[in-house]
Parts: C-alpha cells; sequence; structure tokens
C-alpha cells in the first residue's frame, strides 16, 4: 500500500485508532528500517488527525527514535526538526518530554542545539 493511499485511509474518519496504529506498525516495520518517508507520514498523521490513541503516540516515538538513531547521532538538521515536531501544538507534554531524554540517554552524540531544546522543553539537566 502506498503512504499516501494509507494516510487518506487513517485520516477518513479524523481519529487514529489502536486497529490502525497495528496496520501502520506492520506497513513501516515491515522493512525493519524507519525511513524518512515514514517517517514523515508519522508526522503528518499525528499532525492532522482530530485525535490519536495513546498507542499510536507511543508508537510513534519508537518509530522516531530508530530513525533518528539509526546512526546513533542528533545532528543539527534533527534538533531542528525534533523542535519542529514537538512545539507543532505549542505545548510540550511528558511524552514528549520523555523521548528528548530518551534519545540524550542512547545517542552517542548530540548536537550542540540539542541541550537548548531540552532547555525550551522545560526539562533542566
Amino acid at each position: 500500500m502506498l503512504l499516501v493511499d494509507l494516510k487518506k485511509q487513517i485520516l477518513e474518519d479524523g481519529v487514529i485508532d489502536s486497529q490502525e496504529v497495528e496496520t501502520l506498525r506492520k506497513v513501516i516495520y515491515e522493512d525493519g528500517v524507519v525511513d524518512s518517508d515514514e517517517l514523515k507520514l508519522l508526522v503528518e498523521l499525528r499532525n492532522e488527525a482530530k485525535s490519536v490513541c495513546v498507542e499510536f503516540e507511543v508508537f510513534f516515538f519508537e518509530a522516531a527514535e530508530k530513525n533518528l538513531l539509526a546512526d546513533g547521532i542528533i545532528d543539527d538538521d534533527e534538533v531542528e526538526w525534533l523542535r519542529e515536531v514537538i512545539f507543532a501544538d505549542g505545548v510540550v507534554d511528558e511524552m514528549e518530554k520523555q523521548f528528548l531524554l530518551s534519545l540524550k540517554s542512547k545517542a552517542r552524540s548530540l548536537a550542540p542545539g540539542f541541550q537548548p531544546l531540552m532547555k525550551d522543553c522545560g526539562i533542566a539537566e
């Protein structure tokens, strides 16, 4: 299934439920890699859905972490991407904070902009 078709199907009712998360999980993890197009799809779904289930949020952060840490490095472009994604709705929630802490603990190297991002998200380290 093409990602654009999958997106349309999932957003049809505006709600992402646990069954749709399982479909996403199968499609995105099919080859064991979360590529940039798949990550883009997840961001669009997260931003465009009227509501998402907790399972989607958990899956979103797992997939994003798998993509971002594929090389073990959070570079400048990835810090900018993180800033855009986290501040998309104007609120930094607890899952987003935990996501950043997880990235920090697992990355071999962090771009200089990562620490200011954490501070802007209200994470004191």
